[in-house]
């Protein structure tokens, strides 16, 4: 039943009322109002209501067809609010105020300034001046440019007799094309000028080949959540791209060796043999809109000839598209029917384990290309690096009530990062800087103060690569609201403090490791970063970890040259600190030696460490507490890890094919060389380990199940040598997400 009734309407007029049709001021605030309790015919009867307020409730849209004709002030403070453009039924609207809608960005304040040609104060600030340049400057250039855009492109692929199949092939890709292709402003608005630039370009179609203009701007951006968008040239968008079958098919044992490959830098592409699929392309957000040159954010922009490539670099502000959530990315399909089709189902066939058995433990669910140079579909270069699932918020709004812990994962590799609903498979957001290569992502929960001095959790989402800055993405906002230009080379990974949650720590390849007080940013995003520490190490740190135990206190690093450990602790004086512990482990021959890669590393449980790359073969557990002696004194001491057991792995010596932990399930998972997984359920040995006198275990753990990688193929063409650079779970060991070499993100569901 509707919260709102004829007599209460008439209550909470102002002042009360005994007739609908009398009432001009009506207070609907602080209700807990719902989209649903809007009722159009109840409304439809305020035919002369002027000023509403409906502020502080829980309304995530408007509906279409309230009918308040004569609507003049609209007050819709703090609520959660998704889309603007219901707002044009109100055209006599002159002041609007939605301050504290978290979803809400810059470039909804441009839509309804264009949309309500009345608006005069927005937000309590006065638009005229802005108003009148966005409905006419803007539209006067932006139309300028998408019809050069039709002449340039277009124009003479239309023949002079054309059939209604025709016109309508050449409306949907000139619909793609111009919306990638004309930009203008500031690239915080591109939102807005993709949104307008279809608007005008639908309206020049009308006129010109006289089709039907659909004026439902709700449909129309419903429709755009469905639809492909792409990077591609305005010629190569024109052509007909031949579609592919993608068959999973038993992966046959290689026997072919790797050794050749011994080191493989991040920066490295992949050399095998491209495979040529058509997947459905995922949205995008970029730094600027692509393919436009980099420019001064406050400046006009060419329009963008279809052999230009973006190289715009970041500005705070930057901002994604609205509108994504149902957006999929680009899905490698397996149906007979995917010639007819860009997008469908994997059928792969059951996973075998290391013993032969068959094994339905976790199902395959989706194989996605998401993160592609330009969208391109034939890239399966781009290697993927790191993923880490969301954290739940009490109110999140990717939570699902059905599972306990998020199924939202950020994954990143190439020049975007990606956040993925693990169910579906659909790509909810990308974010793209066109010149940058992502390597680590981390997550944190900050108590965000909105302007009404009210405190509410936000998750924020840390991106950081090649170029050395850390990206500070507000996800629920679409907005990355700021950059820490943390170091002068690339930074290898990111994580935050679990007990500070402002607290960065940035590994990179100048052989740092920087801790960042990253601050809270106000409700204007006005925030300030501050540097806490800085940790010298003899080599480039690769992994880092807090120990669990004590997290403000210690550090343990991974590193291309050995495993390390720094005192972290604030109290002391000194900012700048060398390590403290080197840790010792066994050769291939068996000696201790410090001198040896650690490109994987994570805690098991509070005391447990697992490590990788010491020696091929193997994946080593030892114990932080029995290793790290109290007892010793002085810097920079050498130490033997106290070694619990091995993990039987692959005999490859290839790198950066990195470990994870589920401690609440304590698993061990690790990819390797030849797209597998290896999953290792320690639960049987953990209890022994905790005893202060537990031994190690003489015969290396063998792991629990393999699974294997499917063999897809396309156009007869095998994707070969896929390396899995990085898998995770989530806290629940629910979904099971591997990131690879090839361009593809995995994703396996427990059943």
């Amino acid at each position: 039943m509707s919260k709102i009734t004829t007599e209460l309407l008439l209550e909470r007029a102002v002042p009360r009322s005994t007739r609908l049709r009398k009432i001009e001021t009506l207070n609907l605030s602080k209700l807990q109002l719902k989209t649903g309790d809007l009722d159009p015919r109840l409304f439809s009867r305020l035919r002369h209501l002027q000023k509403l307020d409906l502020s502080d409730n829980l309304l995530d849209k408007f509906p279409n067809s309230l009918t308040l004709p004569d609507l003049r002030v609209l007050n819709c403070n703090n609520n959660q609010l998704e889309d603007v453009t219901a707002l044009k039924q109100f055209p006599l609207l002159e002041e609007l105020t939605y301050e504290n809608n978290v979803y809400l960005t810059l470039n909804d304040d441009y839509k309804v300034m264009f949309l309500l040609q009345n608006l005069r104060l927005l937000n309590g600030k006065d638009i005229t001046k802005l108003a009148n340049h966005v409905r006419r400057v803007n539209s006067r250039k932006l139309t300028s440019k998408v019809t050069a855009h039709w002449e340039k492109f277009f124009r003479d692929q239309l023949p002079e007799k054309y059939t209604a199949e025709q016109v309508k092939s050449i409306k949907k890709k000139f619909l793609k094309s111009v919306q990638t292709n004309v930009v203008y402003g500031p690239s915080s608005l591109s939102e807005f000028t993709r949104w307008r630039v279809k608007m005008i370009a639908e309206e020049f179609l009308s006129y010109s080949l006289g089709l039907e203009l659909n004026t439902d701007t709700e449909t129309e951006e419903k429709v755009d959540e469905d639809e492909e968008e792409s990077t591609e040239s305005p010629k190569e968008d024109a052509e007909d791209v031949s579609k592919v079958v993608v068959t999973p098919r038993k992966r046959k044992r290689n026997r072919s060796k790797s050794g050749s490959r011994k080191k493989r830098s991040k920066s490295q592409a992949n050399t095998e043999k491209e495979a040529v699929l058509n997947p459905k392309k995922s949205s995008e957000v970029q730094d600027d809109p692509a393919p436009d040159k980099a420019r001064a954010s406050n400046q006009p922009a060419k329009e963008a000839t279809p052999d230009q490539e973006a190289e715009g670099t970041q500005k705070n502000g930057e901002q994604f598209p609205k509108g994504q959530s149902n957006r999929r990315s680009s899905q490698l399909t397996g149906e007979q029917k995917s010639q007819e089709q860009e997008n469908g189902v994997v059928n792969l066939t059951p996973v075998k384990n290391s013993k032969g058995k068959e094994d339905v433990s976790a199902e395959p669910l989706h194989f996605l290309q998401c993160h592609s140079k330009g969208n391109s579909r034939e890239d399966f270069k781009t290697q993927l690096w790191s993923c880490v699932f969301e954290p739940l918020l009490d109110c999140g709004a990717r939570k699902d009530p059905i599972v306990s812990s998020s199924r939202t994962v950020a994954t990143c590799g190439g020049e975007s990062v990606c956040l993925i609903d693990c169910e579906t498979g659909v790509v909810l957001k990308k974010y793209k800087v066109a010149t940058e290569e992502f390597f680590s992502v981390a997550w944190t929960t900050l108590p965000m103060v909105n302007s009404d001095s009210r405190k509410k959790s936000h998750n924020i989402l840390a991106a950081a690569g090649r170029r050395g800055i850390v990206k500070l993405i507000h996800v629920a906002a679409d907005f990355c609201y700021g950059e820490i230009k943390a170091h002068k080379k690339p930074i290898a990974t990111v994580c935050f403090s679990p007990t500070q949650e402002t607290h960065l720590f940035t590994a990179s390849y100048d052989k740092r490791i920087a801790l960042w007080d990253i601050g809270i940013p106000d409700c204007d995003y006005n925030f300030k970063a501050s540097q806490l520490l800085v940790l010298e190490s003899f080599s480039v740190p690769l992994r880092i970890a807090l120990v669990p135990t004590c997290p403000e206190q210690y550090l343990l690093a991974g590193c291309e040259e050995g495993c390390f450990t720094w005192n972290i602790k604030l109290e002391k004086e000194q900012k700048n600190r060398p390590f403290e512990v080197t840790f010792q482990f066994p050769d291939e021959e068996g000696e201790m030696t410090t001198s040896h890669r650690v490109d994987g590393l994570a805690f098991l449980n509070d005391d447990v460490v697992a490590s990788k790359s010491s020696k091929p073969g193997c994946i080593y557990l030892w114990s932080w507490s029995r290793s790290f002696d109290t007892k010793g004194k002085g810097c920079q001491r050498t130490v033997s890890a106290v070694i619990l057991a091995e993990l039987e792995w692959s005999t490859t010596d290839l790198s950066y094919l990195t470990l994870s932990t589920c401690p609440a399930k304590e698993h061990v998972f690790c990819g390797d060389e030849k797209g597998s997984v290896w999953i290792y359920n320690l639960s049987n040995y953990t209890t022994a380990w905790s005893s202060a006198k537990a031994k190690r275990s003489d015969k290396r753990i063998p792991p629990t199940q393999i699974l294997k990688w499917p063999e897809l193929q396309s156009n007869g063409d095998h994707l070969s040598e896929i390396l899995i650079n990085n898998v995770i779970t989530d806290p629940t060991f629910t979904y099971l997400v591997a990131l690879t070499s090839v361009n593809i993100t995995a994703i396996w569901k427990k059943s």
